[in-house]
């Protein structure tokens, strides 16, 4: 190329100072008329989010002078609406990702979606997780329309199937989460949202409007509290942004980075041979009694560890991950003071997604069994339990890291066998508190199926039940399941803590692969 006769190239420092020009053009300091706006609905901007989320000063953005496409200047589309980048969390390395609802509604266009698939292959090539605070309005309309740019579809969905299970995925909905957030939230490991401040919906009201001629709230349609407490979308919902950001912090400490990694371990000062005496009262005998099993749990595990996972959804089964002598292992509990502990619809899908989260990662499982079993009756066949008990067996049949059980009540049926009761799936360990029943069926419900031949031609039928039902008890107990080998011993609750400790330290990480041949099980319906 030629240039005109006097006329000089601009030097290196006039470039640099107009490359500083361009960066700074994005610094929320110098938007304050769109970032006013933003604080104005107590919501943080995209960079505030990402600077409360990582370690300090650890981030690097990537692509923030991308323009938007369509005509428009980068200053109505900073970035594209969309900052993304690496950092750390705890000194480990992290992929991130942002909306900037001050940028066209942290709409996603083009370039954007260019940018989130980016993101995306850098955790899956260097394996470490992505965490997505989402803020945005959904698809750009402006550029939707056009085929031009949608008729190839948005390659990245695939990207974000093949980086799951191989990395932790995090999805963080802290201000509108309409259509294409909603859509990563149901991709997510885990998902948390602000109460009073998040809507997740594939719809918003205005796509809504068109398309059913009804209107309707943000709150109608994507209330997180609904979504977290009838759908089990959100795993939790709090109720502010730093609390969202800190449980995000939380919820990856006790994962590795990728599946490849051991979970990290952290510092632990609490004994190992802690036996607390409150654990003797708080499974009362009486089975018909409930407990709250939370704080059962939180006596086992290390102080303050316990860290509770979907706690509005399907709460007659608890699932949680923890740590043992530093160690995180996920917990899944019986919960008696919901629906007695039954197993449901809502509880197995539940139980079986947060089990595939533990298998994925290498967390060893521990199962707190008291449970009448699965629930019975015309509501329960609507729900398509037959179908959804599966994919809780699924996941624990496939399972391949450690795994143990302790059985502190009831342990009735298939319920007992989808609970890991037993040896039906392995257990490194299993074993039974005194106050553990365990059979096919309730014992009272047993008698009287199928044993009223014996009481029912008695001189005194109620008298000669009550004693066929003393009888059955007695064979139900501890002490035939010791006898039987059905469990490795029966122990005083306050000893759970050591024996599971002891437990896990003496297994491999992972179990060995089986040899049976196929290449990918069936999914239940």
């Amino acid at each position: 190329m030629t240039r005109k006769k006097g006329i000089e190239p601009p030097s290196i420092l006039e470039l640099i100072a107009a490359l500083e020009k361009e960066h700074a053009a994005l610094l929320d300091k110098n938007r304050s008329k769109f970032i006013a706006k933003q604080h104005a609905k107590h919501r943080m901007t995209a960079r505030e989010r990402i600077a409360a989320l990582l370690d300090s000063g650890s981030f690097r953005e990537i692509g923030p002078l991308v323009g938007n496409d369509g005509g428009e200047s980068r200053a109505v589309a900073p970035a594209d609406g969309l900052v993304i980048g690496y950092g750390r969390i705890d000194e480990r390395t992290v992929g991130v990702s942002s909306h900037d609802h001050t940028a066209m509604a942290g709409s996603s266009g083009s370039a954007g979606s260019a940018k989130t698939g980016r993101q995306v292959d850098l955790c899956i090539e260097h394996g470490y997780p992505y965490v997505m605070l989402c803020d945005s309005s959904g698809h750009r309309i402006q550029e939707g329309m056009s085929s031009h740019h949608f008729a190839g579809g948005i390659p990245t969905v695939k990207r974000m199937i093949e980086a799951s299970g191989w990395v932790p995925i995090v999805c963080a909905i802290l201000g509108e989460g309409w259509t294409g957030p909603a859509s990563v939230a149901g991709m997510s490991d885990f998902v948390v949202a602000v109460r009073g401040t998040s809507n997740i919906a594939l719809a918003g009201p205005p796509l809504v409007k068109v398309a059913m001629g009804k209107t309707m709230s943000k709150e109608e349609l994507g209330d997180p509290d609904m979504q977290a407490t009838q759908n089990g979308i959100v795993d939790l919902v709090v109720d502010t942004e730093a609390d969202a950001l800190a449980a995000v912090r939380r919820y990856l400490s006790y994962l590795p980075s990728n599946a490849q990694q051991l979970p990290p371990i952290s510092p632990c000062n609490d004994p190992r041979d802690r036996r607390e005496n409150a654990l003797l009262d708080l499974v009362p005998a009486n089975l018909r009694m409930a407990y709250d099993v939370r704080q059962v749990l939180k006596l086992i595990v290390d102080v303050d560890s316990f860290f509770e996972l979907k706690p509005t959804y399907a709460k007659n089964l608890v699932t949680a991950f923890a740590r043992l002598n530093g160690k995180p292992v996920g917990i899944l509990a019986s919960q008696p003071n919901h629906l007695a502990g039954t197993i449901d619809a809502l509880a197995c899908e539940k139980g079986a997604h947060f089990a595939s989260i533990c298998n994925a990662f290498g967390l060893p499982m521990v199962y707190f069994i008291d449970t009448p079993g699965f629930l019975v009756g015309p509501e329960a066949e609507r729900s398509g339990l037959s179908r959804r008990a599966v994919k809780l067996l699924l996941e624990l049949g496939r399972a391949t890291v450690p795994l143990a059980t302790v059985v502190m009540r009831k342990g009735y049926g298939l319920g007992y066998i989808a609970m890991n009761g037993g040896r039906s799936f392995g257990s490194e360990m299993v074993v039974a508190w005194p106050t553990a029943e365990i059979a096919a069926m309730s014992v009272e419900g047993g008698v009287n199926v199928a044993f009223k031949h014996l009481y029912k031609d008695a001189e005194d039928p109620e008298a000669k039940r009550l004693e066929v039902l003393a009888e059955m008890k007695s064979r139900t107990g501890w002490l035939p399941a010791a006898e039987g080998f059905g469990v490795d011993d029966v122990i005083d609750p306050r000893d759970t803590r050591s024996w599971l400790i002891d437990a896990f330290a003496q297994c491999r990480p992972r179990r060995l692969p089986s040899n049976i041949p196929k290449l990918h099980p069936i999914t239940p319906l």
